[in-house]
């Protein structure tokens, strides 16, 4: 199965968080700046980051538009999701989880902060439903 990781990062934790999903599952990693959608489509498997925003929302003047554009194509492609954040109780995650519905392959993992921060038991399943 072929894999990308598609990122956002505002401060730099989700693309630590990143780096670290692409590292562990030997897969390349890109913030939205760096490819198209159409390249992100070659996948199989389509692993996306982005922190809450605001009020517990995505980035919507780059990621946003990248991930809808993607979204309207994705097929039967499976999205995992994962991103950082400070404040909230994670609503964005799981309006975000609802919204790619089927195509989810398994809970998006959050981190309250940075790589520091990340629940290694909750890392580990994570990666666990990715390979």
């Amino acid at each position: 199965m072929k894999k990308i990781v598609v990122y956002w990062s505002g401060t730099g934790n989700t693309q630590e968080i990143a780096e670290k999903i692409a590292n562990d599952l030997n897969v390349s990693a890109f913030s939205v700046s760096q490819i198209t959608p159409q390249d992100a489509l070659e996948n199989d498997l389509i692993i996306f980051g982005c922190p809450a925003m605001g009020n517990e929302e995505l980035e919507d003047s780059e990621f946003l538009p990248f991930y809808q554009e993607v979204l309207s194509q994705i097929g039967d492609k499976k999205v995992a999701l994962f991103g950082s954040y400070g404040w909230g109780d994670g609503e964005w995650m799981r309006n975000w989880e609802q919204e790619v519905g089927q195509n989810l392959v398994t809970n998006g993992l959050i981190v309250n902060g940075g790589l520091a921060e990340l629940d290694l038991a909750s890392y580990d399943e994570f990666i666990s439903k990715l390979n």
